[in-house]
Protein backbone atom coordinates (compact mmCIF):
# COMPACT_ATOMS: atom_id res chain seq x y z
CA UNK A 1 0.00 0.00 0.00
CA UNK A 2 1.14 3.54 -0.78
CA UNK A 3 -0.19 6.12 1.69
CA UNK A 4 -0.94 9.79 1.01
CA UNK A 5 2.46 10.97 2.29
CA UNK A 6 4.27 8.78 -0.22
CA UNK A 7 1.86 9.89 -2.96
CA UNK A 8 2.80 13.50 -2.11
CA UNK A 9 6.45 12.56 -2.57
CA UNK A 10 5.61 11.27 -6.07
CA UNK A 11 3.01 13.73 -7.41
CA UNK A 12 3.29 17.53 -7.41
CA UNK A 13 -0.41 17.94 -6.48
CA UNK A 14 -1.47 19.19 -3.06
CA UNK A 15 -4.73 19.96 -1.29
CA UNK A 16 -7.25 20.79 -2.61
CA UNK A 17 -6.14 19.18 -5.86
CA UNK A 18 -4.59 15.93 -4.65
CA UNK A 19 -7.39 13.49 -5.46
CA UNK A 20 -5.90 10.11 -4.47
CA UNK A 21 -5.84 9.12 -0.80
CA UNK A 22 -3.94 5.85 -1.20
CA UNK A 23 -2.80 3.23 -3.67
CA UNK A 24 -3.94 -0.23 -2.60
CA UNK A 25 -2.65 -2.32 -5.53
CA UNK A 26 0.19 -1.75 -7.97
CA UNK A 27 1.90 -3.91 -10.58
CA UNK A 28 4.66 -1.80 -12.19
CA UNK A 29 4.13 -1.30 -15.90
CA UNK A 30 0.65 -2.84 -15.77
CA UNK A 31 -2.00 -1.74 -13.26
CA UNK A 32 -2.73 0.35 -10.20
CA UNK A 33 -5.74 0.76 -7.94
CA UNK A 34 -6.15 3.95 -5.96
CA UNK A 35 -8.76 5.11 -3.48
CA UNK A 36 -10.45 8.51 -3.15
CA UNK A 37 -12.69 9.03 -0.14
CA UNK A 38 -15.25 11.65 -1.16
CA UNK A 39 -16.19 13.53 2.01
CA UNK A 40 -18.69 16.34 2.43
CA UNK A 41 -15.70 18.58 3.33
CA UNK A 42 -14.43 18.53 -0.27
CA UNK A 43 -14.25 22.10 -1.56
CA UNK A 44 -16.11 21.31 -4.79
CA UNK A 45 -19.24 19.91 -3.12
CA UNK A 46 -20.37 23.32 -1.79
CA UNK A 47 -20.84 24.64 -5.33
CA UNK A 48 -21.46 21.48 -7.37
CA UNK A 49 -24.38 21.45 -6.65
CA UNK A 50 -25.95 23.14 -3.59
CA UNK A 51 -28.55 20.76 -2.17
CA UNK A 52 -27.43 17.93 -4.45
CA UNK A 53 -23.64 17.58 -4.14
CA UNK A 54 -21.85 15.49 -6.78
CA UNK A 55 -18.16 15.22 -7.62
CA UNK A 56 -17.41 16.96 -10.93
CA UNK A 57 -16.66 14.50 -13.71
CA UNK A 58 -13.43 16.24 -14.68
CA UNK A 59 -12.14 15.67 -11.14
CA UNK A 60 -12.96 11.98 -11.36
CA UNK A 61 -10.91 11.78 -14.57
CA UNK A 62 -8.13 13.76 -12.85
CA UNK A 63 -8.15 11.26 -9.96
CA UNK A 64 -7.71 8.44 -12.48
CA UNK A 65 -4.85 10.36 -14.09
CA UNK A 66 -3.15 10.92 -10.73
CA UNK A 67 -3.38 7.18 -10.04
CA UNK A 68 -1.78 6.62 -13.47
CA UNK A 69 0.96 9.11 -12.54
CA UNK A 70 1.86 7.04 -9.48
CA UNK A 71 1.85 3.92 -11.66
CA UNK A 72 4.23 5.54 -14.18
CA UNK A 73 6.54 6.69 -11.37
CA UNK A 74 6.62 3.21 -9.85
CA UNK A 75 7.28 1.80 -13.34
CA UNK A 76 10.65 3.54 -13.62
CA UNK A 77 9.71 7.15 -14.33
CA UNK A 78 11.05 8.55 -11.05
CA UNK A 79 11.82 12.26 -11.14
CA UNK A 80 9.71 12.85 -14.25
CA UNK A 81 6.64 14.99 -14.80
CA UNK A 82 3.55 13.41 -16.38
CA UNK A 83 1.28 15.57 -18.56
CA UNK A 84 -2.09 14.84 -20.20
CA UNK A 85 -1.98 14.62 -23.99
CA UNK A 86 -5.52 13.40 -24.66
CA UNK A 87 -8.65 12.13 -22.97
CA UNK A 88 -10.96 9.84 -24.93
CA UNK A 89 -14.02 7.64 -24.56
CA UNK A 90 -15.09 9.34 -21.32
CA UNK A 91 -18.38 8.16 -19.90
CA UNK A 92 -20.12 9.17 -16.69
CA UNK A 93 -22.48 6.46 -15.52
CA UNK A 94 -23.20 7.15 -11.84
CA UNK A 95 -22.73 10.26 -9.70
CA UNK A 96 -20.10 10.29 -6.97
CA UNK A 97 -21.57 11.82 -3.81
CA UNK A 98 -20.32 12.66 -0.31
CA UNK A 99 -19.54 9.50 1.63
CA UNK A 100 -18.61 7.46 -1.43
CA UNK A 101 -15.32 5.61 -1.61
CA UNK A 102 -14.11 5.71 -5.20
CA UNK A 103 -11.94 2.84 -6.39
CA UNK A 104 -9.65 4.18 -9.15
CA UNK A 105 -8.66 1.27 -11.41
CA UNK A 106 -6.01 2.09 -14.03
CA UNK A 107 -4.37 -0.16 -16.64
CA UNK A 108 -1.54 0.53 -19.08
CA UNK A 109 -2.80 0.01 -22.62
CA UNK A 110 0.42 1.00 -24.34
CA UNK A 111 3.82 2.43 -23.46
CA UNK A 112 6.24 3.66 -26.10
CA UNK A 113 9.12 5.85 -25.05
CA UNK A 114 7.76 8.94 -23.31
CA UNK A 115 4.12 8.29 -24.24
CA UNK A 116 1.80 6.19 -22.09
CA UNK A 117 -1.81 5.26 -22.84
CA UNK A 118 -4.09 4.17 -19.99
CA UNK A 119 -7.63 3.01 -19.46
CA UNK A 120 -9.35 3.72 -16.19
CA UNK A 121 -12.54 3.11 -14.29
CA UNK A 122 -13.85 4.87 -11.22
CA UNK A 123 -15.96 2.36 -9.29
CA UNK A 124 -18.31 3.03 -6.36
CA UNK A 125 -19.97 0.14 -4.51
CA UNK A 126 -19.06 -2.27 -7.32
CA UNK A 127 -20.64 -0.07 -10.03
CA UNK A 128 -18.73 1.92 -12.65
CA UNK A 129 -19.22 5.63 -11.99
CA UNK A 130 -16.94 6.79 -14.79
CA UNK A 131 -14.52 5.42 -17.35
CA UNK A 132 -11.99 6.89 -19.76
CA UNK A 133 -8.94 6.29 -21.88
CA UNK A 134 -6.19 8.86 -21.65
CA UNK A 135 -2.73 9.46 -23.00
CA UNK A 136 0.08 11.14 -21.12
CA UNK A 137 3.64 12.17 -21.87
CA UNK A 138 6.48 11.82 -19.43
CA UNK A 139 8.87 14.78 -19.45
CA UNK A 140 12.14 15.74 -17.83
CA UNK A 141 10.85 19.31 -17.57
CA UNK A 142 9.83 20.92 -14.35
CA UNK A 143 6.22 21.49 -13.45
Amino acid sequence: MINVREIESILPHRFPFLLVDRIIELVPGETAVGVKNATINEHFFCGHFPGNPIMPGVLIVEALAQTAGVLAFKSGMQGKAVYFMSIEKVKFRKPVTPGDQVRLEVKVIQHRGKVWKFSGQAVVDGKVASEAEFTAMVSDGEI
